[in-house]
């Protein structure tokens, strides 16, 4: 997980943790999450295989307003997925990503600096090889969230929001 570069851009870093006791509840987390999420707002998801990353980013296009019967898949091999729910959602998983090359390659600036939501799964990708501190692509203000496997069924969720000014943070009602 990164630390927050302030180098070139002053950036407020708040953190919180919450743990999940189910896939239900890692659903209902993103949708408080996805909710909150204004136009241009960009999420990294950090976290093994299995580790809810896919689930979470479902619940997160629910609380955009995205149809309740959408089909929403990881994009592993077609690597972006657009949705539309109130914002245009890009979903974007880096998985089968192999160098930086291949992330320039995407064309993700586009992506990345409209006037939608972007969550982005396997975002480790996205770490400068010579400064792990820093992200490609010039990703600065950014929600970055780190998955860790508790067990089976139990996931806790580490948050932190990269922004210059302070946001209200979504309400986390079930958990």
């Amino acid at each position: 997980m990164l630390t927050g570069n302030t180098e070139t851009h002053t950036s407020l870093i708040r953190k919180m943790k919450k743990i999940s006791h189910s896939p239900e509840e890692t659903l209902q987390l993103g949708k408080s999450l996805g909710s909150s999420l204004i136009a241009g707002d960009i999420v990294l998801l950090f976290g093994d295989l299995g580790a809810g990353k896919t689930h979470l980013t479902q619940g997160i296009c629910y609380g955009l307003e995205l149809d309740k019967d959408s089909y929403i898949r990881s994009p592993t091999f077609t690597l972006i997925n657009e949705y539309s729910g109130r914002l245009p959602i890009y979903h974007i998983d880096l998985y089968r990503i192999e160098n930086q090359e291949e992330i320039y390659s995407l064309g993700l600036e586009e992506i990345l600096f409209n006037h939608g939501v972007t969550v982005i799964e396997w975002a480790e990708k996205l770490c400068s090889p010579k400064n792990p501190e820093n992200l490609m692509l010039n990703i600065q203000d950014r929600i970055e969230i780190n998955i860790q496997i508790i067990s089976d069924s139990e996931r806790e969720f580490t948050f932190n929001s990269f922004f210059p000014q302070p946001r209200t943070p979504p309400v986390f009602t079930l958990l």
